[in-house]
């Protein structure tokens, strides 16, 4: 029975008691938990652990594997670095939530079935929510309604598919498929959805940015790193795959560019990101398989990275446009530096980790000739260095001063950036630590003389042309439409031109109701009036007392009709 236990109940546990635990045991509770929870998840031998019974199912709530495991240690490394940094700001449901959805993605981790995998989806899907109504702010109570209502939309389609699937093939195992009818293209739709794939991808930037400066942190991890877990186990090789992540690159990219609000621009930066995870399991070769595993375990260190660091600047500033801000590094130099080395990372420069994963997808689509994929996505990593690399760290730290002298970060999130900081350039410098850990075995070198120089050339000639183009890069208070534009202005829009065409209608109905309504009352009071009136001639025609012979030859008449019409 104990090898039944998902890892992930440890942090159910843990979320359970964050909101009945105070002061230090709270504290405890928020440090601890996630690092018994990665200890746990390295006791997860390889293959199904047990099974359990569930109507006509068996189901299995734990398999391991290098790759599920791979994913549910940085599920639990954000857990406990991600608490380190939210626990003297947050409030105590913001923490259990976030523990609850991190208990979600642990569970998906290990989930051997589909209907395992299901519920812990939706876990993520409904304490995310919860962790966006933390915001405090009706922006964030409103975007996570929106947020909640496309999730779940999704949840119905990956259900739709699920459900199918067990029907058409009578199993509920997670097997590798590919999208060749109804119910195969339900499944990849729902997990597509929860990896901000366009065109509904507008969720990640509408609702993230609204959460608390401590809430977009964990946000930034979980639901679409899932969704590349899920993918590689159901969809590796999928062609369409391919299309869809380079779109994504490409749309973030553009997005992130137009951008103001600093923490939108990391929002479109994870759809970007996640582009390159999701090309990678187009590909669907070994080396790329282990390529968007190896990424996907360095986006979820750098990005929250990113997001921490302009988490302390809202926090201290209670600014988050690029507008606003500018000359920071002068009193948050701890804030800036971890920025900056987030902001390398992103955008694979050499000694950083985003440097030795992402090569791992380019070299996989060189490998493979797919020419036109491998110089796409270098030219996204140009892309990137500009909106993330430079751009981020650019109007926070650097651009003309504002005048703004804050703080610098409090002690803990100071402490929880430079672990990920430090994450970065380890894995950067040694990339090995990471790469034997990945699902397949392999040969491959990060760093020959050419992939440095040739990188380094690309990125340093993107940041001569951000200066160059400087006047063209400031930002001014615009804002980017987006495809949610459809639903949030031009359905209701719709609704009340339509209420406006229907008004002529409503009054021409109210007319006729009242011609229609004195009809009535007029054959009412014709032929159904009261019998009790004194004067037998002045009641109503059907209301009156007729003579014997009139009845009886009415009756007559009534059933010659009836019979002439039943025999004709």
């Amino acid at each position: 029975m104990p090898d039944l236990i998902s890892p992930a109940l440890i942090m159910v546990v843990a979320a359970v008691a964050i909101g009945i635990a105070r002061g230090h045991l709270r504290t405890a509770i928020v440090l601890f938990a996630p690092l018994l929870t990665l200890w746990a998840v390295w006791q997860v031998p390889d293959g199904v652990q047990g099974s359990i019974q569930f109507l006509s199912y068996e189901l299995e709530p734990v398999e391991g594997s290098p790759l599920r495991r791979l994913f549910a240690t940085i599920f639990s490394l954000m857990a406990f670095v991600g608490g380190l940094y939210a626990f003297r700001l947050a409030k105590w449901y913001e923490l259990a939530a976030a523990f609850f959805y991190a208990a979600g993605a642990i569970g998906v981790s290990f989930a051997g079935d589909l209907i395992s995998l299901f519920v812990y989806w939706e876990l993520m899907a409904l304490f995310s929510t919860v962790v966006i109504w933390c915001g405090g702010t009706p922006a964030s109570r409103a975007a996570g309604i929106r947020y909640a209502i496309l999730h779940l939309l999704g949840g119905v389609i990956l259900k739709v598919g699920i459900e199918g699937f067990v029907v058409s093939s009578g199993s509920i195992q997670i097997t590798p498929m590919l999208a060749e009818d109804f119910n195969s293209w339900m499944i990849l739709c729902g997990i597509l959805i929860n990896a901000a794939a366009p065109p509904l991808s507008a969720w990640l930037a509408d609702a993230y940015p609204e959460s608390s400066p401590t809430g977009s942190v964990f946000l930034s991890a979980f639901t679409t790193k899932t969704a590349v877990l899920a993918l590689i186990l159901l969809f590796p090789g999928e062609k369409v795959l391919i299309g869809v992540g380079i779109f994504m690159v490409m749309y973030g990219i553009i997005y992130a560019l137009l951008e103001n609000d600093i923490r939108r621009i990391l929002a479109y930066s994870v759809v970007n990101q996640v582009g390159f995870m999701v090309c990678a399991v187009g590909i669907g070769t070994e080396l790329a398989i282990n390529g968007a595993a190896a990424h996907a375990f360095a986006h979820i260190v750098y990005k929250a990275l990113l997001f921490m660091s302009a988490g302390v600047v809202i926090y201290r500033t209670g600014r988050n446009r690029c507008t606003e801000l500018g000359g920071l590094f002068q009193t948050m130099p701890i804030t800036a530096v971890c920025g900056i080395i987030g902001a390398l990372a992103i955008s694979s420069f050499p000694l950083t980790s985003g440097f030795t994963t992402k090569s791992l997808i380019s070299q996989a689509a060189a490998n493979e000739q797919l020419m036109w994929v491998y110089m796409l996505l270098t030219a996204a990593s140009a892309g990137v260095f500009l909106h993330a690399g430079i751009k981020f760290p650019w109007f926070v730290f650097f651009q003309k001063d504002s005048g703004l002298r804050p703080k610098d970060a409090p002690w803990n999130m100071a402490l929880a950036m430079i672990i990920f900081s430090a994450i970065c350039l380890l894995l950067g410098i040694f990339p090995e630590w990471i790469y034997r850990f990945l699902p397949y075995e392999m040969e491959y070198q990060a760093y020959t003389p050419g992939k440095v120089v040739f990188y380094l050339q690309l990125l340093l000639f993107s940041g001569l042309a951000f200066f160059l183009l400087l006047p063209l890069m400031k930002r001014t208070e615009t804002i980017s439409l987006d495809v949610d534009w459809l639903w949030r202005v031009a359905l209701p829009r719709i609704f009340n031109l339509f209420k406006k065409l229907c008004l002529p209608l409503k009054d021409l109905s109210s007319r006729s109701e009242t011609k229609c309504r004195g009809f009535l009352q007029f054959l009412t009071s014709r032929y159904l009036g009261q019998p009790h009136t004194a004067d037998r001639e002045e009641r109503a025609v059907f209301a009156r007392s007729w003579p014997i012979g009139t009845t009886s030859l009415w009756i007559a008449i009534l059933l010659s009709a009836y019979v002439l019409i039943y025999y004709i």
